[in-house]
Order: structure tokens, then sequence, then C-alpha cells
């Protein structure tokens, strides 16, 4: 298919890392594509469902689209982008990524073109892959744990049923915000993303349950 631009969700393969932190690229994409089985008008196709990733073509915000899931994990995540970007003649600049953000608490996000990588594997491997930094990043805010020194197991363990309330909303308005950015550009995109809300009661790290479903 004549894609004009890849969506990538970033994530973890695998049932235990399903419902983790780490995978919220991988979430809000299982919203974008539950929305699209259900509207033909978004002409979803399964382009791949093995190897080192999934994809999909599908139109939104009226643009044609690819959206890839890579299956290998995090740190190796640039190789699947750069992959497909050639396979279909896409540059860097037509590429927007769904990821996880500890810089930003739960039930916010940030839309922008390039910077750091903030220290996220999936971020540096596509850098790295792909030879740059000018690409899209929709990021959805974690928050942190306490200490430094929680990082690596905080952003695997799952979200808390207290939690799942605004995980559903961060991923709803998300879809909102990639639609728009196809359909009306980066400017009221960002607005739209950057001045998104969603209130959470904080929970403790060491009070978090690991529910199976968020739901």
């Amino acid at each position: 298919m004549d894609a004009t631009a890849l969506i990538v969700a970033l994530g973890n393969p695998g049932p235990q890392y399903e419902r983790t932190r780490h995978n919220f690229g991988f979430l809000a994409a299982e919203t974008l594509l539950a929305q699209a089985r259900e509207r033909k008008s978004m002409r979803l196709q399964a382009l791949q469902s093995g190897g080192d990733f999934e994809l999909y073509g599908l139109a939104v915000g009226g643009r044609s689209c690819l959206l890839v899931k890579p299956l290998t994990y995090m740190n190796l995540s640039g190789r699947a982008v750069s992959r497909v970007c050639g396979r279909h003649g896409l540059a860097l600049q037509d590429v927007l990524v769904l990821h996880d953000e500890l810089d930003l608490p739960l039930g916010r996000m940030k839309l922008k073109r390039g910077g750091s990588s903030g220290g996220h594997r999936g971020i540096e491997s596509i850098v790295e892959h792909m030879g740059g930094e000018d690409f899209m990043r929709l990021r959805m805010g974690i928050g942190r744990p306490q200490f430094s020194s929680q990082v690596s197991d905080y952003v695997l363990s799952e979200f808390s049923v207290a939690d799942r309330p605004a995980v559903r909303a961060v991923c709803e308005a998300a879809v909102k915000g990639v639609q728009l950015f196809f359909r009306r550009g980066q400017t009221d995109a960002v607005q739209m993303v950057n001045s998104f809300r969603y209130s959470v009661a904080e929970t403790p790290v060491e009070t978090m349950d690991t529910p199976g479903q968020i739901g």
C-alpha cells in the first residue's frame, strides 16, 4: 500500500509484559486498532503478524498510514522501524512514535518533534537505526518511582487497579491526538494533546497490584 506515514507503538512482546507501564504505546495502538476494526472507513489491513513485528495498514485522519508494533524487545525497536521505512519509502520525518514517559505523570501527555530520548531504550534504538531524532513522539506519562534504583522494576510492573480509568482515558485521548495530527497538522494536535489532563489518585509503588486486564 502507498502509505504516507508510520505510527510506531513501543512495548515489549509477550503476555508477561502486556499490561505494564512500558507497554503504554502498545495499549494506545490497540485502542486505535479496535476503533479501526469497527469503522470500515479506516480500511484496516493486517500486513504482517510475525517475525520481528506486526504491521497494519489503515486510514487515520484521512491519511494512508502504517502501524507497526515491534516484536523484538524494547532496546531493538529501531530495527523494525528501519525495515518498514525502507520497504515503504518512508523517511524519519514520516514517523510518529507512541511511548511511555517517566517525566510526565499518569494522566498527562506531550506531543513533540525531536529532542532527547530521556533514557528511553526504544527511542534510543530508533534514533540509532534511523540515523536521527527528527520524528514525532507522543509521550504518555507514567510518572517516576520514589527512587531511581526502582525505575527498571517500575516500568515493567503493571498498572494498578486505581490507574486503569486513567490508562483508558489516555489511550482514547492519544488516538484522538493522532487522528488530529494527520487530519489538521502538528499545531492543532500539540494543543490538544499537551492540554490533556486526567486526575489520578497517587498510588505508592509498594502497594501496586498486578491486574491481568485493564478494564
